[in-house]
């Protein structure tokens, strides 16, 4: 079974070649728990199906016209990737939005991703 670390590289050279659908079809568990820290329908999204179609609905919503991503940071179980997008959301403006998702690995598997967001 990989490492925290090997996963943790591995996704996140997957994300920077922009694979952002197929790193979670490979490492999110079948009962992954993904958690935003906005309140709302996508605050609390569980089950694969249930995170495929909250990226799916965000993928349609915005459009990303850059995407810097650091890291990974590992400690234990658990690593952090730092999002800095510039995108414009669906009927906005274009802005930056910066976020950091923490990620914890139970069995090889993304088990839950919680995402906070910078100011």
């Amino acid at each position: 079974m990989p490492t925290t670390q090997e996963i943790a590289a591995d996704l996140v050279a997957m994300l920077k070649q922009g694979q952002f659908e197929e790193s979670g079809e490979k490492y999110w568990a079948d009962d992954v728990v993904s958690l935003e820290a906005a309140g709302g329908d996508m605050a609390r999204v569980e089950g694969k199906a249930g995170v495929r179609a909250k990226g799916e609905w965000w993928a349609a919503n915005h459009e990303v016209h850059d995407n810097l991503i650091e890291g990974p940071y590992v400690h234990g179980d658990q690593f952090v990737v730092r999002f800095k997008m510039e995108l414009t959301p669906k009927g906005g403006e274009r802005t930056t939005f910066d976020e950091v998702g923490v990620y914890t690995i139970k069995d090889g598997k993304i088990a839950e991703e919680r995402f906070f967001y910078g100011g």
